[in-house]
C-alpha cells in the first residue's frame, strides 16, 4: 500500500513538472497572438471598410485598401502599404509602414491635397489614424518588447476559452497605464482588449466582432475600437480579404505612394 502511495505521488509530481515545463508563458502567449493576428500567410490583401461613429449617431465611412508583407518569421520585418478611396477629403491618400523588430517603425503619409510625402515621427505613432479610434500603431501593431507580459487569469469569452494577460508598458509616456487581452486558446487571435488610463479607469476596448477562414487561416474580419470617455466608436470590416497573393516588393516605395498600380489597390 505504501509503495502504490508513492508510485502516485511519483506520478503526480511528473504530471505537474511535466505541465510546468510545457506550459505557455504570457510573452510566448503574446507572440503567438501577434503571428496570428498580424503575421499570417506571406502576404495579405483587403478591402477596408471603417465606420466612424460619434457619441450622437453620426456616421462617417472610409474605404481603402490595405496590403502588408512578412519578411521572415512572426514579429520580423513587415511592410504595409493602405491606398483610399472615400471620402473626397482622404481620396488617393496613402499610408505606408517598414515595421521592425525591437525598434520604432517608419511611417509616412502621402497627402495629394499638397502633393507631398509626410514622414510621421515615432511620437506621433499613439495618434489617431486618420480619425479613427485606432492609432497609428494600432495598424501594424505594437512591438511586444515594449511591453512587461503577465497571466493575470484563465476564462471564456463568446463561448471560447481564453487567456487573460496583462501588458504594461515599460516607458511612461503611453496614453494607457495598461492593457488586458482575451487571447483564445485555439488559435491565439485576440479576442477582446480593454485598456485602461493613468487612473486605472478602463477607457478603450476593442473587440474581434467576426471571424472566418481565409485560405485556412482564422482571421479577424470584423472588428471595433470604442472609446468609452468620449463616446465614439469605429468600426472595421475586412473584405475581399485574401492570402498569399505575391505582392512585388516594389510597391513598398515613395513612388507608389504617389502613383500606386491599380492592379494592388482595386
Amino acid at each position: 500500500m505504501k509503495r502504490s502511495l508513492i508510485i502516485v505521488a511519483a506520478i503526480a509530481v511528473s504530471v505537474a513538472l511535466c505541465g510546468s515545463l510545457f506550459a505557455v508563458t504570457p510573452d510566448e502567449m503574446m507572440k503567438k497572438s501577434q503571428a496570428a493576428f498580424l503575421y499570417q500567410g506571406k502576404d495579405f490583401k483587403a478591402r477596408v471598410m471603417m465606420k466612424l461613429v460619434s457619441k450622437g449617431g453620426q456616421e462617417r465611412v472610409r474605404e481603402m485598401t490595405m496590403l502588408r508583407k512578412n519578411y521572415g518569421p512572426a514579429g520580423g520585418e513587415q511592410k504595409y502599404f493602405i491606398y483610399f478611396f472615400q471620402p473626397a477629403d482622404v481620396k488617393d491618400m496613402t499610408f505606408m509602414v517598414y515595421k521592425y523588430p525591437g525598434r520604432d517603425a517608419d511611417r509616412w503619409l502621402f497627402v495629394p491635397a499638397i502633393n507631398m510625402v509626410r514622414r510621421i515621427a515615432a511620437k506621433d505613432k499613439y495618434s489617431s489614424f486618420v480619425g479613427s479610434d485606432f492609432t497609428y500603431e494600432d495598424v501594424s501593431g505594437r512591438d511586444l518588447q515594449e511591453d512587461t507580459h503577465s497571466l493575470v487569469k484563465e476564462e471564456k469569452y463568446g463561448g471560447k476559452d481564453c487567456y487573460v494577460v496583462k501588458s504594461t508598458p515599460k516607458a511612461a509616456d503611453m496614453e494607457y497605464s495598461y492593457k488586458l487581452s482575451w487571447i483564445d486558446k485555439a488559435d491565439f487571435l485576440p479576442l477582446k482588449e480593454e485598456y485602461y488610463d493613468k487612473r486605472g479607469d478602463l477607457y478603450k476596448v476593442f473587440t474581434a466582432d467576426e471571424v472566418k477562414d481565409v485560405k485556412g487561416f482564422p482571421t479577424i474580419t470584423k472588428r471595433t475600437m470604442k472609446n468609452l470617455q468620449s463616446g465614439h466608436m469605429t468600426e472595421v470590416t475586412y473584405a475581399k480579404a485574401d492570402y498569399n497573393v505575391g505582392i512585388e516588393d516594389s510597391l513598398f516605395s515613395e513612388r507608389y505612394l504617389k502613383q500606386p498600380p491599380k492592379k494592388w489597390i482595386e
